[in-house]
């Protein structure tokens, strides 16, 4: 799944029920390839972020479940078993990315009708139903890319957090996929990516994979936004989303909150771009939310470089909440919606609201 403006991070060998994955661990510096062939490894490479990103995370987890069913040989009641142990695996590895849950979800539905098949038919189905999931992401990244394109003038200058490129989703990308759909339409633009402590990913992934397709792209450190904005050097910002609420309240990367306050200052537009399954229409504003905390070692060291003394503590959340009255509209690939998001969003993404 490479085109022009895409990459290649994820391969699936069909026959021998294999996932590799583009290690996002090691980017810039090393372009390594991490060989999946079990579940727990799957969810391994989860948790570990060497694959990173709502929609992608929820791809893998739908080839982590085809892999467990290649592995289970019994009659119903193994398979069924097998399947929950390896669905109960997957979820537990990041709390807070919907699209893990909503992947896991309609794998386990598509499981339910398989159990009384030979083994080999009941991996085959899972096999082909994970391509899918993965292939109708790369569609509705485009579709967000043609419509949230379309918002940008040429010539602008987009600000972007965090990755939600190529790298975070089966393909193109939602918040770059609106640059890349922008690019795509003859406009010219450039980006500013923000470093995005404490793992780097604007830095490291997002300057990787736009200088990667010759897209003009500049690093700042996260707290040089405000500066830029104030001195007219930001046209638009772009982000994408691990779960939005039913109200549009959206968690994203720390740090989403406080560039959303600094743009609402400045009156520049702030816009999610983020797929249909990243909508949780099942809670009804971002308090509800789960934000996931990880291991302080993330910000206590840097390689072999002690960055913060051993006796101070370190608290490190991976993301935050965005309120709905800060966002100008969320980028579906059904098309944008704006406020009120509790009506758009659920008129737009009728079709897919189960």
């Amino acid at each position: 799944m490479t085109d022009s403006f895409s990459l290649e991070h994820l391969r699936f060998d069909i026959q021998k029920a294999h996932l590799a994955v583009l290690d996002q661990t090691l980017l810039p510096a090393q372009e390594s390839w991490v060989r999946c062939t079990s579940v727990a490894a799957v969810a391994h490479a989860i948790v570990t972020m060497q694959v990173r990103g709502a929609p992608l995370i929820g791809v893998v987890a739908a080839y982590g479940l085809a892999i467990a069913a290649a592995q289970i040989k019994g009659g119903r009641d193994d398979f069924s078993a097998g399947i929950a142990a390896a669905a109960k695996l997957l979820a537990g590895t990041r709390p807070t990315a919907v699209n893990l849950f909503w992947a896991i979800d309609r794998m386990q539905r598509r499981a339910s009708a398989l159990g009384d098949l030979p083994a080999a038919e009941r991996y085959q189905a899972l096999a082909d139903e994970a391509v899918t999931v993965h292939a109708e992401d790369v569609a509705m990244c485009r579709a967000i890319g043609q419509h949230g394109g379309e918002l940008v003038q040429d010539g602008e200058v987009i600000m972007t957090h965090c990755n939600a490129g190529a790298l975070a989703t089966g393909g193109y990308g939602t918040a770059l996929g609106v640059v890349r759909g922008a690019i795509a339409q003859g406009k010219r633009v450039r980006v500013i990516a923000r470093e995005t402590r404490p793992l780097h990913q604007g830095g490291r992934l997002t300057a990787w994979e736009l200088a990667r397709d010759g897209i003009d792209v500049t690093v700042i450190p996260d707290s040089a936004a405000a500066h830029l904005m104030r001195t007219g050097r930001v046209d638009r910002v772009v982000v994408g989303a691990d779960r939005i609420a039913a109200n549009g309240d959206t968690a994203n990367k720390i740090g989403t909150y406080d560039l959303a306050l600094v743009a609402h200052a400045h009156g520049i537009p702030l816009h999610v771009a983020a797929p249909y399954s990243t909508v949780d229409f099942t809670l009804p504003d971002g308090n509800l939310i789960p934000i996931e905390e990880r291991s302080e070692m993330e910000m206590r060291q840097l390689g072999q470089a002690v960055l913060i003394p051993d006796n101070a503590a370190i608290w490190n959340p991976a993301f935050d909440v965005t309120p709905a009255s800060l966002i100008t509209s969320i980028i579906t690939e059904a098309g944008v919606a704006e406020a009120p998001f509790g009506a758009s969003l659920r008129r737009l993404l009728a079709a897919k609201i189960q």
